[in-house]
Order: structure tokens, then C-alpha cells, then sequence
């Protein structure tokens, strides 16, 4: 017997649901969730489809009761079964799954690779410029004004990345991706432009300001445009199930391993082949949003129906705030905040370290970031597997404490070496103690993004994945403004070098004392959120 306060809904893919109508009749509901079953059997046996069966309470009567999205009605007794020609048939959602978590991966993977070809690069190419109207690089203003060019890409994503998430919710995911790839593609192409200003002869005033204007414009441009992971979050969210987000969630990991890794390869490569063409290199970050903006155009399709959810402020940041303040959200936040904000104080001064206690020059330093970028791939799909048996919330405190323990080492090498500039050579046994550290800091920094967003899914409402997640980015772009400037700030106060990672211990110590605040949610927590 059915009861009357039964729920019921039909969750057909990872990427759409359907909620029936309530019926009165038990038999019918039965007959509905049998039809799905069977149509679902039909479907790819390597994606598990039909992951549930049930959310709405039966009212009286049938008549309104809607067939899940692709699958046929019941047919009547006797009736002939008919094939649909092949271009009128639907696309499986296996095979949609499958697009859309592509096109997550080559959206992340494309925003730090382009990131990650421009960063090594843009130093030497803006120099010139620089001089011309009076502020070097060396002796005057021209460290702060690059500094002001890395800083204001993480600057515009911190302020849209809410936005691009609430929209998502509202619009859809495809519509926002989209947009977020054909940005790139332009403000690429636009810094290529800008560094393409002649510096043989050295450029005018007026030429180089005009430059140096383009180059800025072009940063804010992929800062906006770059604001999309949390929607790229959001898509993941839509496309699994709970039990499975953290492994989704994984994909983002790598993808900006991967991104961090080939990024500076790519840039090394591309010198080399334009030299004389000071617009290559951001012609090539271009050319790759181009070919991942087919791939979304031609792949990619909607995993949110629009309008499905609340029509809410795009941007006002009461909003923001209000997010924070949703049971466990402000605390993984804060985690995810923080978190960032350590790794940002080693990664800013990673290369400064190196270069003073061993030595390296910047073709050891390449190494050392790529292999920086290796290990978060390499941690990243370890974690995968992992998360089919350990809950997301011990899988975040064993990220936090492996990066307590080798940023923490890392200090201690840097104390161990004080006044000692330059002389731990390539066999010195503090140099290999100092290779582990590092990778274990980053193996746990690669074990932190995904349990965080998966915890922050979980817990969020099916119509706010976007709003949340976007937000949740919004403050790690925030981290990373703020930690490179704690880091470099405190890189020199000590002789040691070793204050920036007695302060990422200290905020980690702290991090360790949040996680009890946060709750591992149960299977379907988000999708008890969406229906109360």
C-alpha cells in the first residue's frame, strides 16, 4: 500500500530530473517507475542512470503526470513497438554526460592554460613599454604595474564569479560557457595585438601608453571572461550524483594541473617559434579557446533547464552574503579560502625561495612549477578512486593536514638553510627533503578543491548550484590576490625566508579547527534542499 505522503521523483540522468504529479492511484505510480526502468535498461550500461525514484506527493487524480525527458509513454496493450528515425531521436544522457563533463574539462583547462602561457611572458613583453614612459621594472614603479596586470585578472573573477553563477541558474550553463570561451578567444587575441606595438626602436610615449592600455583592457577582459569555474562546478553538480560530485568534482583538479603544467611549456615553445612575432604566444592561447569553444558549440549540451529555479539578483552582493550564512556554506568557504590563500603564499614565493637557497635559475624554476603542475594531475586522479570509499569531509582533512605538514617542512628547510644562500647544490639532501615537502603540500592542496565543491554541491539547492559554487570561486579568486601579496611581504622580513610558510601553517592550524564545523551530508542532500 502506497501511502498518501509518499515522495516520489524520477531522476533520469545526472544531468535532468523529472518530478511526477501526485496520483491517487498506487497501481499507476508503479506502472510509471516500471516504464522508466525499462526504458532506462535501454541506455549506456556503463552510466547509472536511473539513480533514484521519487520526490513529489501523489495528489488526485493523473491527468497532469508528465513522461521523464527522452523516453516514450506506455504503450498500450497489443500496440507495435516503432523505432524513431535516428536523427528524431533524443541523445542518450550518457552521451550528453559525457559532453558536458568535457567541455567542464577543456573550459578549466583552457582558462590556465592560457593563464599559465601569459603569466611567464608578460613580464618581458610589457618591460619595454614600461620604460618608455618612464617607470622600470628596476628601480621604479614598473614591478608594481605588472603586479597591478596579474593582480586584476584574479580581481574581475572575485567580482563575477557570483554573477556568471546566478546567471547559469537563471539562463542555463551552455548560454554561460559559451560566452566564458568566446571572451577568451577575444581578450587573448587582443593581448597579442597589444604586445605586437613595435619596442625596435624603442616605442613612443604615446605608443606605449596606447600598449600598455590594450594590455590592461585585455587582462580585465579574461579575468571576466575566466570567471567561470563555478559554473563549470555547476555542470559537474548536474551531471552526477551526490555520491559520485567528489569524483566529478576531481576533473576541475586536474584540468588546472594540467593547464598549470603545459602552460609555461607552451609559452617556452611558442617563443621560440614566433621570435619575432611578439604576438604569438597570445595568438596560440587564443587559437586553443577557439578549439575549445567548437568543442562546446558542437558537444555540449544543457544540463539546467532554464528557469527552473527562483528568479534572483544577478549581482548584489546581499545575495553573496546571504550564501555564506546557509548551514556549513560560510564554514567550507572560509575552508576554501583559506586554504588557497596558503597554497598562494608558497606558490608566490616558490620561485624566489629556490633561486636563494639552491641556486636554480628560471630554466630549474620551469622544472620545479611543471612539476608543480604533475603532481596536482597525478594527486588528482588518485583522488578519484578514493572518493568511492571515503567520505568527502576525510578526504578534505587529510588534504589540509598532508599541506600542514609540507608547508611546515618546507619552513624548516627554509630555516635550516638561513645565511646560507646558493648552497644546497643538486645532491644536497635538503634539496630532495625540499622536492617532497613541496609535493606533498600540493597532493593535499589537490585533495582540498574537490571535497570542498562537492561538500558545497551537497548542501546547496539544485536551483542554486551556480549561485553557490560561484561564490565559493568568487572568494578563492579574493585568496589569491591576497596570499601572493601576504607572501612577498613577509618573504623578506626574516632571513630565513621561511615567514610565508610559518604563516600558511598557522592558517592551516586553523583550517584543521573549522573542519568539525562542517557536516558530511547525506546521500540526496542537495536534492532535499531543492524540494523543501
Amino acid at each position: 500500500m502506497c501511502p498518501d505522503d509518499a515522495r516520489v521523483r524520477f531522476v533520469i540522468s545526472p544531468a535532468t530530473h523529472t518530478s511526477a504529479n501526485r496520483v491517487s492511484s498506487c497501481s499507476l505510480t508503479r506502472r510509471v517507475i516500471s516504464d522508466t526502468l525499462i526504458a532506462s535498461a535501454g541506455g549506456s550500461r556503463r552510466s547509472s542512470l536511473v539513480v533514484g525514484a521519487i520526490a513529489t506527493r501523489y495528489p488526485a487524480g493523473a491527468r497532469d503526470i508528465q513522461p521523464p525527458p527522452g523516453f516514450a509513454a506506455p504503450r498500450p496493450p497489443g500496440s507495435r513497438m516503432t523505432s524513431p528515425r535516428s536523427s528524431d531521436a533524443p541523445a542518450g544522457p550518457a552521451s550528453a554526460s559525457r559532453g558536458a563533463l568535457l567541455v567542464v574539462f577543456l573550459t578549466v583547462f583552457i582558462d590556465l592554460l592560457g593563464f599559465g602561457i601569459v603569466l611567464p611572458v608578460l613580464p618581458r613583453q610589457v618591460e619595454p613599454y614600461l620604460e618608455a614612459v618612464g617607470m622600470p621594472v628596476e628601480g621604479g614603479p614598473g614591478g608594481a604595474v605588472i603586479g597591478v596586470l596579474f593582480a586584476v585578472f584574479s580581481l574581475m573573477q572575485f567580482v563575477f564569479s557570483p554573477f556568471w553563477g546566478r546567471l547559469s541558474d537563471r539562463i542555463g550553463r551552455r548560454p554561460v560557457l559559451l560566452v566564458s570561451l568566446t571572451g577568451s578567444v577575444v581578450f587573448y587575441a587582443l593581448y597579442g595585438w597589444a604586445v605586437s606595438v613595435p619596442t625596435d626602436p624603442a616605442p613612443t610615449a604615446t605608443a606605449a601608453w596606447w600598449a600598455l592600455g590594450l594590455v590592461l583592457l585585455a587582462r580585465v577582459g579574461a579575468g571576466i571572461a575566466g570567471a567561470s569555474v563555478g559554473t563549470a562546478a555547476a555542470v559537474i553538480a548536474d551531471c552526477t550524483t551526490p555520491e559520485n560530485r567528489a569524483r566529478g568534482m576531481a576533473l576541475i583538479g586536474i584540468a588546472f594541473g594540467g593547464g598549470f603544467t603545459l602552460g609555461p611549456l607552451i609559452a617556452y615553445f611558442g617563443l621560440a617559434l614566433f621570435q619575432r612575432e611578439r604576438w604569438g604566444v597570445g595568438a596560440i592561447a587564443s587559437l586553443l579557446s577557439f578549439v575549445a569553444l567548437l568543442i562546446a558549440l558542437f558537444v555540449f549540451r544543457e544540463t539546467r533547464r532554464p528557469g527552473a529555479g527562483p528568479t534572483r539578483p544577478l549581482h548584489r552582493v546581499a545575495r553573496s552574503l546571504a550564501v555564506l550564512r546557509m548551514p556549513s556554506i560560510g564554514a567550507l568557504v572560509l575552508v576554501y579560502f583559506l586554504a588557497i590563500f596558503s597554497m598562494a603564499n608558497f606558490e608566490s614565493t616558490l620561485a624566489l625561495f629556490t633561486e636563494r637557497a639552491f641556486g636554480m635559475g628560471d630554466d630549474a624554476n620551469f622544472l620545479v612549477f611543471a612539476s608543480v603542475g604533475c603532481v596536482l594531475m597525478i594527486a588528482g586522479g588518485g583522488y578519484r578512486p578514493l572518493a568511492k570509499r571515503l567520505a568527502e569531509r576525510r578526504l578534505l582533512t587529510i588534504g589540509v593536514l598532508l599541506m600542514l605538514v609540507g608547508l611546515a617542512v618546507v619552513g624548516g628547510v627554509a630555516v635550516a638553510l638561513a645565511g646560507r644562500d646558493g648552497v644546497a647544490g643538486a645532491g644536497s639532501p635538503w634539496r630532495w627533503i625540499f622536492y617532497v615537502a613541496a609535493a606533498l603540500a600540493v597532493a593535499g592542496f589537490a585533495f582540498v578543491n574537490p571535497s570542498v565543491s562537492a561538500l558545497i554541491s551537497r548542501q546547496s539547492g539544485s536551483d542554486r548550484q551556480g549561485e553557490v559554487l560561484g561564490v565559493n570561486q568568487s572568494f578563492a579568486s579574493l585568496a589569491r590576490i591576497l596570499g601572493p601579496l601576504a607572501g612577498l611581504s613577509l618573504f623578506s622580513l626574516h632571513p630565513s625566508h621561511g615567514l610565508p610558510y610559518a604563516a600558511a601553517v598557522v592558517v592551516l592550524t586553523c583550517v584543521t579547527l573549522l573542519i568539525p564545523r562542517i557536516g558530511q551530508p547525506p546521500a540526496g542532500a542537495a536534492e532535499a534542499v531543492a524540494g523543501g
